[in-house]
């Protein structure tokens, strides 16, 4: 890592840093981090992740607590309330969602439409959110929809920075697939963006924000970002946004057509808002190497 850093021209005028981050595969936030997080705030941020992951109603100063009593690491309320920010996550209370992406007060806010509304079928409702990704030597961001029905992720992507962009790339692709009757988000700046409503209300679909104090409307995304982590992120260590890109296309994979859910009755979510009857792609496969198998005469070598 440290030979391609320093193959990193701060000069050129011609390949933008982004760009040479690119060409490098290495990320973004890894060329800024000298100047913007050192070693140490990293450390702290992952910690603070991890926490934050089993404990998300767990403010900045449980957590500098929690940091200096667990990990020896002197830290204060107000330098973990910084890094919080920066990672763009707060503690879940009743009359303060967790929101990534900050409001922006000239952006429509649109009504909350799920007010004792019984979701019962794929493509009703879908939903997203936006997550910090560490890596190991920086970070990244992570943004994915999911049907709300069945838990199945339509679409996800990756970004180094807090941009609009990833998330509509995200948005599009989903819109690529299916179309739900429902769109819900907070109402962060992300989600409020007219560049991003403006996608659905393309498609025709409804727009639905959830309100202050609805905390738990987004738990099916936030219970998505604590699998993604504790089962892929935390034992993969991740250099760069190209390995995790790679990581994540399994573990969404695997998520969607092969992990059972215990809530869908120990369905997979593909099966679930695919159908009952709907084969996912790794079943077929054990079917079809099944009936291969059975057909082999017992006197043959394979």
């Amino acid at each position: 890592m440290t030979d391609k850093l320093n193959l990193v021209d701060r000069e050129n005028i011609d390949i933008s840093l982004s760009k040479q981050a690119e060409l490098l595969d290495i990320s973004r936030s890894r060329i800024y981090y000298k100047t913007e997080t050192n070693e140490r705030d990293l450390l702290i941020m992952n910690l603070i992740d991890r926490i934050y992951t089993e404990h998300p109603t767990y403010g900045k100063r449980k957590m500098a607590v929690i940091i200096q009593r667990y990990y020896h690491i002197a830290v204060g309320k107000k330098h973990v309330r910084t890094l919080m920010v920066k990672m763009g996550i707060m503690a879940i209370y009743p009359k303060a969602k967790r929101c990534l992406s900050q409001p922006n007060k000239q952006h429509k806010v649109y009504p909350y439409l799920l007010r004792g509304l019984p979701i019962t079928k794929p493509n009703q409702v879908w939903s997203t959110d936006i997550t910090y990704i560490k890596l190991e030597h920086g970070f990244c961001y992570l943004t994915a929809i999911i049907d709300w029905h069945s838990r199945y992720v339509i679409s996800w992507e990756l970004s180094n920075t807090l941009d609009m962009d990833f998330c509509v790339r995200a948005l599009e692709r989903a819109y690529a697939t299916a179309t739900p009757e429902i769109f819900n988000s907070d109402q962060g700046s992300h989600f409020t963006s007219p560049k991003f409503t403006a996608v659905s209300k393309s498609q025709g679909v409804k727009i639905s924000m959830d309100g202050r104090g609805r905390c738990l409307d987004n738990i099916f995304v936030e219970r998505l970002w604590r699998t993604v982590k504790q089962e892929d992120i935390y034992i993969r260590h991740y250099e760069s946004v190209t390995e995790v890109r790679a990581g994540l296309t399994k573990f969404f994979d695997d998520y969607n057509h092969y992990r059972p859910h215990q809530s869908l009755n120990d369905k997979t979510p593909a099966e679930v808002y695919f159908g009952q009857n709907k084969k996912t792609a790794f079943f077929q496969q054990f079917v079809n190497l099944n009936i291969n198998l059975n057909t082999v005469p017992a006197n043959s070598t394979i």
